[in-house]
């Protein structure tokens, strides 16, 4: 890589790693698109420009989350309880996700990127307040969730935050704890993710130098010594917000991402 390149993704590792600790996404949202603009700049094989983005984004995401939840822990906002209940499913959902994605091709899977960024961003904006009983499910309705909010983070490359922070705020957890408990599942998510897409694109023809499986080392490791600078600092922000500007917030970047990969599916 030359300098020129390794200074963009030291900028992208910066945000990414303050995305991270502001809004618990785990920075993959952030990530995967400026990932993949920088790979298809630089000539990667177009068929797996986003598999290997993706991996990529969701491999940061193993340091970017010890960094992002230590600081949140130190407000105590991280619901332990919860990262319980939900890792078994998120373990076995994030092998999958990328599972699913080797079967898909580039424009398929940006399509499925925007839409459930795009979805989700939508949700947080709705701003409609849960039921006043509404509790987290009980222990095998949170294997299930976290088993779908593992497949789908898997899938995008993402630390699931994108649906792990709007179904426990449904389920009327106080949004800061949400982005803090999401912030942990990070790191469940991605170790099993990475694992897994290292696993099924070993073999594929076509990668790049210094890639394992899907995952590109160089990238990964230049993101990851900016990002887990900057998660501490978001997720002090996080904690100074109120509630309605840290969700204008988590959409906005949402709906920015799902355009940029809704306009990359179809060029």
């Amino acid at each position: 890589m030359d300098w020129s390149l390794v200074a963009v993704l030291l900028l992208m590792g910066a945000g990414g790693g303050y995305a991270a600790g502001l809004l618990g996404i785990g920075g993959g949202m952030v990530l995967v698109p400026f990932i993949t603009m920088i790979f298809t700049a630089n000539g990667f094989p177009p068929q797996l420009v986003v598999h290997m983005a993706i991996a990529t984004s969701l491999a940061t995401i193993m340091f970017t989350s010890l960094s992002s939840v230590r600081a949140h822990h130190k407000h105590g906002a991280v619901q332990w309880r919860i990262v319980a209940l939900l890792a078994p499913g998120i373990v076995i959902g994030s092998w999958i996700g990328p599972w699913i994605g080797k079967q898909m091709n580039t424009s398929a899977l940006s399509l499925l990127f925007a839409a459930f960024v795009a979805f989700s961003a939508a949700q947080m904006l709705r701003n409609k307040r849960p039921a006043a009983g509404r509790e987290l499910p009980g222990a095998a309705g949170m294997f299930a969730a976290g088993g779908v909010i593992g497949t789908v983070a898997g899938l995008v490359g993402a630390g699931g935050g994108f649906i792990s922070v709007p179904f426990m705020a449904w389920c009327n957890v106080r949004i800061h704890q949400a982005v803090a408990t999401s912030a942990a599942l990070g790191f469940p998510i991605a170790l099993s993710g990475t694992l897994s897409n290292i696993y099924y694109g070993w073999a594929e023809p076509g990668l790049p130098a210094y890639s394992l499986g899907f995952v590109y080392l160089p990238a990964l490791a230049v993101i990851v010594a900016a990002s887990v600078m900057m998660a501490p600092f978001g997720a002090r922000t996080a904690h100074k917000m109120d509630v309605a500007s840290l969700k204008r917030a988590f959409a906005a970047v949402l709906f920015a991402l799902a355009g940029y990969m809704f306009y990359h599916a179809f060029s």
